[in-house]
């Protein structure tokens, strides 16, 4: 009996998370991200599959980002036909996502098509619509922590905490050979400990095989008190020269997170009573589906909730659901604060909001989150001179400032520990790292005497 991982997606990259473990009985997905990148990639990539949908048992997906549930749709467009496995609060959440993402693929399309049509060039379609999305959505079947569960003939799942956001889990693969088993481990992605909201990831025992994440495989985050402090300083400097702070933020925790620290800023009075704006209808239904999942949070957070001290109490914030209001933005000149997506400055009303004051010295562009190769957002970390946004060039005159203390993901030590928690392992498959990062974790893995290996896409292990 042949038992192997193919690593489809999310390898040697941080996006288009999805792998795909294979016996001679059972076909088991797990995640089905969407690969994010300049367009043409964007498409081809997320289009093609090197295995047959129709063939997989099961999917289990990890958790509702959209760089492991987004792309979805697309594989039920090619045959998907299996339940999809996560916790309560992925499944409730993850139909949001998707139908969200299928609404800014349709709005993006038509803004390009305009301009395709005054250019004479061929016009696009979406990968998928808001309509297909919902119909993704139907196919979930919801498990508990540590509930351990038969997704396929020789296959059983067990989900954990990863403690990366609400409702995401650590996959536990128990994989029946006869008599034998083996047990193979999926923390992609792996949060950190004392996260606001979150409890901490929890750590799989008995395990032989571990696939984990490698994105921050060779830095340290700082303390998350200190993105407090760094958030002041950004907002009090931008505000005092009567700039607009636009933050490019993830809908999904960070844009939670980062309302969390501004309204205790307010409140404390460490910074001016701006306006806040979260430019996001899926923002204001992720903050309703929190308060529906309070079995998720951590202790201390669900205390402050029962006793009426709800952190999610927001103070000058508005949300913003009509386009048309989203557009007034751009008119008014006042300092301001405005969160919209996408995270990685690749897609929705953030795209427009960069148009619009990126060109101003005044205003500062705010990253609270990663941004991957070859995204606009890490053309703007980098500081290139000028981006192109929806076709035309800008010139990047804004402030840039980065805050890495948000970030939900594990650091290099968070990895290291959380790695040596699950020895011993046969073999550590690094994925969603840029390269540098899965090299430094891989060499630091090797020093301390542990087979870890950076699988390519496409590439079929056999797990003996």
């Amino acid at each position: 009996m042949a038992i192997s991982i193919k690593f489809l997606g999310g390898t040697r990259t941080v996006t288009g998370s999805s792998h795909l473990v294979r016996t001679d009985k059972s076909e088991v997905l797990i995640d089905g991200g969407l690969f994010q990148g300049r367009r043409e990639q964007f498409y081809a990539i997320n289009t093609t599959f090197s295995f047959n949908p129709h063939k997989v048992n099961a999917m289990v997906l990890s958790h509702a980002h959209i760089d492991h549930c987004g792309n979805i749709p697309s594989l039920i467009k090619k045959g998907l036909r299996c339940k999809i496995y996560s916790t309560l609060a992925t499944k409730d959440i993850a139909k949001l996502m998707l139908e969200d993402s299928g609404k800014i693929q349709e709005e993006d399309i038509r803004y390009v098509n305009k301009i395709n049509r005054r250019m004479s060039l061929p016009l696009r379609q979406p990968l998928y619509t808001q309509k297909e999305a919902t119909k993704a959505a139907r196919i979930f079947r919801p498990l508990a922590y540590r509930q351990r569960f038969c997704v396929a003939k020789d296959i059983f799942v067990t989900l954990l905490d990863a403690g990366h956001i609400l409702g995401s889990s650590i996959i536990v693969l128990e994989i029946k050979e006869g008599e034998r088993k083996i047990m193979l481990g999926y923390a992609v992605d792996l949060g950190r400990k004392n996260l606001p909201f979150l409890n901490d990831p929890e750590i799989p025992k008995g395990l032989d095989y571990l696939i984990i994440e490698s994105t921050y495989g060779a830095r340290l985050h700082a303390p998350i008190e200190e993105a407090k402090i760094k958030l002041q300083d950004v907002v009090s400097r931008t505000v005092a020269r009567k700039g607009k702070i636009i933050i490019p933020a993830f809908t999904l925790e960070r844009t939670q997170e980062v309302i969390y620290f501004l309204n205790e800023l307010i409140r404390q009075r460490q910074i001016p009573a701006v306006p806040i704006y979260v430019d996001s209808p899926l923002a204001t239904d992720i903050s309703d589906l929190f308060q529906q999942h309070l079995e998720f949070f951590n202790n201390e957070t669900r205390q402050a909730i029962a006793s009426g001290n709800n952190p999610f109490a927001l103070l000058n914030l508005k949300f913003i659901r009509q386009q048309k209001d989203s557009k007034a933005l751009n008119t008014d000149k006042r300092p301001m604060i405005i969160l919209a997506g996408s995270g990685m400055c690749e897609s929705g009303r953030v795209l427009h909001h960069l148009k619009n004051n990126i060109e101003e010295k005044r205003n500062t562009v705010l990253v609270v989150g990663y941004m991957a190769q070859d995204t606009l957002g890490r053309r703007i970390v980098e500081k290139v001179p000028s981006v192109r946004i929806f076709g035309i060039e800008y010139e990047l005159n804004a402030e840039v400032a980065v805050i890495n203390a948000f970030s939900g993901h594990a650091d290099r030590n968070g990895l290291i520990e959380f790695i040596s928690g699950c020895l011993p392992l046969k073999r550590i498959f690094l994925v969603h790292g840029d390269m540098e990062q899965s090299q430094a974790l891989q060499q630091t893995l090797i020093q301390g005497n542990l087979n870890a290996y950076l699988p390519d896409k496409d590439e079929e292990v056999i797990l003996s």
